[in-house]
């Protein structure tokens, strides 16, 4: 791939801290140029908080771009998805946790999600190629309803396996498959001529079916 077309990783936290030994920390420390929306300061449970962060980031980067979201900060890619159209090349969902049903005892209820602004979870396919990689025993979310979720997307699932919720607190620090899954997402970019490539800043282009169904492939299991 040439170095023009390498896209930037936007790295998409969910609602924590920093984290020096998380799996994107890592990451992010792996690839050249990589961008992490930074934790809020304050308003951080707002769903139109952590989109217009999202949306500052994005908005600073002029060539093509790769998302890597994890936990809430999936959510916060679908709801952006739903109100932006700036061109995605990909995005790698991991471990989306489910707001839609009582999350565990010192999590925010369905009710308070609702109020500000995560409920209801959009439902209708993302316009970029999108990877759902799921955990069978995540604390956060059924495998089930995960898949369900991936399918209303449009997205590919992978079956992670028993990886909890891919954290630190899970056992699981480093996950050297997320690189793997970039470059995946990134490679689709390379089969695309350069003037075909739609300007990210360009409001007209970026629609759904345009994006969908680049040819992107993966292992399917670990």
């Amino acid at each position: 791939m040439s170095p023009t077309a390498s896209p930037t990783v936007v790295i998409v936290p969910g609602l924590r801290d920093h984290v020096p030994d998380h799996w994107q920390t890592v990451l992010a420390g792996r690839i050249a140029g990589a961008r992490t929306v930074p934790p809020l300061t304050s308003g951080r449970l707002s769903c139109g908080a952590q989109v217009t962060a999202l949306d500052e980031v994005l908005s600073d980067i002029p060539g093509p771009v790769v998302v890597v979201a994890h936990s809430a900060g999936v959510m916060t890619v679908a709801q952006w998805a739903r109100r932006h159209r700036r061109p995605i090349e990909g995005a790698l969902l991991a471990t989306p946790p489910d707001f839609a049903t009582p999350l565990p005892e010192g999590y925010p209820t369905p009710e308070v999600l609702r109020e500000n602004g995560w409920l209801p979870v959009p439902r209708t396919t993302l316009p970029f190629p999108s990877i759902v990689a799921a955990s069978t025993d995540d604390p956060l979310a059924d495998f089930d309803r995960v898949a369900d979720l991936a399918r209303a997307w449009g997205s590919r699932l992978v079956d992670l396996g028993p990886v909890g919720h891919l954290n630190p607190a899970s056992g699981h620090g480093d996950w050297p498959r997320a690189q793997e899954f970039v470059r995946e997402l990134g490679r689709a970019l390379s089969d695309v001529p350069a003037d075909a490539r739609p300007h990210p800043h360009d409001p007209a282009s970026g629609g759904a079916d345009e994006h969908r169904d680049r040819p992107v492939s993966w292992p399917t299991r670990r």
